[in-house]
């Protein structure tokens, strides 16, 4: 898979909070979004995940752009922001449900999605008891479940604990060998710097440079 953005620029009420971004994203690497609170990270994601759309430019999927080849990505596993599932249900039941609207994954694949991000798949107990690491474990799992082309994980490490954190190390590694293409968010620069083949930079809602131009300049 390869995604491309070409000048894409998002405005919402008059103000230009995604601004002339260009972007190259392939499967087989994990890309990183840095920047600030409120810099334009999060929103990135939603268009690229095509929960919104640009105002200006085009985002394609191997040459099909979306919003008008296509609604939303063909294969994707996405985290934006909270975790958000059903409180009266357990941790598999939530997968059960989310997996019957397309039908991608088996009950099997659903367990072992819980057991590699350290939830027991039998575990009765449901979604409102959970703790806040259980919370961000199941959206992990949520994402990961069906085996996506294209992943989504906005700030995945929030509420992890050490073991939490190697547990997302581990699995974020798995998947960029399976071929994936992962792109994510994470305060933890030093967990950023060791999961991401790239870093972008993004201040008020432009990119700045790229991990590789910042090495460049420093070599230089």
């Amino acid at each position: 898979m390869k995604i491309t953005l070409n000048n894409v620029t998002k405005t919402i009420k008059g103000v230009t909070v995604i601004d002339h971004v260009n972007m190259t994203l392939e499967s087989g690497k994990v890309f990183g979004l840095r920047g600030h609170n409120g810099c334009g990270k999060t929103m990135l994601m939603r268009l690229i995940s095509g929960l919104i759309y640009p105002t200006q430019g085009e985002i394609t999927f191997d040459g099909k752009a979306l919003g008008k080849d296509m609604d939303f990505p063909e294969s994707m596993g996405v985290m934006i922001e909270n975790p958000a599932f059903l409180g009266g249900y357990t941790g598999l039941q939530n997968l059960e449900l989310l997996a019957s609207i397309r039908g991608n994954a088996s009950k099997l694949q659903l367990r072992h999605a819980l057991d590699r991000v350290g939830l027991a798949p039998d575990d009765t107990r449901k979604f409102r008891k959970y703790s806040l690491g259980m919370q961000q474990r199941l959206g992990i799992a949520a994402a990961i479940a069906e085996a996506p082309a294209l992943i989504l994980l906005d700030e995945p490490s929030n509420a992890l604990d050490t073991e939490g954190i190697e547990m997302l190390r581990k699995m974020i590694q798995e998947e960029r060998e399976r071929g994936a293409l992962i792109l994510m968010t994470c305060h933890d620069n030093a967990l950023l710097e060791a999961l991401c083949d790239e870093i972008f930079e993004i201040e008020n809602g432009k990119v700045l440079q790229t991990s590789a131009e910042t090495r460049k300049e420093k070599a230089a």
